[in-house]
């Protein structure tokens, strides 16, 4: 089933209809313990209001932090060495990748995340910037990864490569996040198959098209969290973006109303233009 926040109110869909989830906060329903069996419960006592939701849908964020973790990849290692070679950090990523201890870094606070359909933002002084589609993890207080939904991860790439030192200013700006459409509540974890796939449209022209499967994940979700949970806590939890296998060829950047086009199946389509 999949919960989604509108401004309007929460709702959840099973089975291709749609339930109100009353009055409470979207904060409340995701620091709950059981939050699957609650929402079966609820199903269960529920009329359906039909097969399609008519309000905008926006960001399944209220206060939760979104965090990442970087290099989880063969392709993102092999795009940050060589982005990074001139400056002499390309060792780092390699480092990264085969170590026990995953890259994890803050990404935004919740007014930097755009939604579904809303504009996400290249940074003025990048040249640059491309967009990185990844599972994001949808985790409770106490650690549980209780759901996933669709990350975008933008990223100015010619920062980062000038001293990876600049990691937070190429990855933390207003609207560098974006997340949606909704949260896969689950009982387990999504099987290795899932495939997230992205299009960049410039026009009515598919600009960049690549797809790739968790499988090609060298690092486990639970072991991340269990990483980003060590001395750190999160009152209302969190999101943990888990790294990107598609990166565009280095001669692509983002422009200016270039519409992002990320899918993963299970979850659905996450749709966002570049301001």
């Amino acid at each position: 089933m999949i919960i989604y926040r509108t401004m309007q109110g929460n709702y959840v869909e099973e089975a291709g209809e749609f339930y109100q989830l009353g009055d409470g906060s979207w904060d409340a329903l995701l620091m709950r313990d059981e939050l699957y069996e609650h929402l079966t419960g609820t199903i269960g006592k529920s009329q359906p209001l039909g097969e399609k939701l008519t309000y905008p849908l926006a960001a399944p964020i209220e206060s939760q932090e979104v965090w990442a973790a970087g290099v989880t990849y063969y392709r993102s290692r092999s795009a940050r060495i060589e982005e990074s070679k001139e400056a002499g950090g390309g060792d780092f990523y390699d480092r990264v990748y085969s170590a026990e201890r995953p890259e994890l870094f803050f990404k935004a606070t919740p007014h930097r995340v755009a939604g579904p359909n809303a504009k996400v933002r290249i940074r003025r002084d990048a040249s640059w910037s491309v967009p990185e589609p990844e599972l994001a993890l949808c985790v409770n207080p106490k650690g549980k990864i209780i759901g996933y939904t669709i990350g975008n991860d933008m990223s100015s790439r010619d920062i980062e490569g000038a001293n990876p030192l600049y990691l937070p200013q190429a990855k933390v700006y207003d609207q560098s996040c974006a997340l949606g459409p909704g949260i896969l509540i689950a009982q387990g974890p999504l099987p290795a198959s899932t495939r997230i796939s992205l299009e960049i449209l410039r026009g009515s022209k598919v600009e960049f098209a690549a797809s790739v499967t968790l499988a090609d994940m060298k690092r486990d979700p639970a072991t991340l969290v269990e990483y980003l949970f060590r001395d750190n806590s999160f009152p209302r939890g969190c999101f943990l973006l888990t790294g990107t296998g598609i990166i565009p060829q280095d001669s692509f950047t983002l422009r200016s109303k270039d519409e992002i086009r990320i899918t993963i199946a299970p979850i659905g389509t996450l749709v966002n233009e570049v301001a």
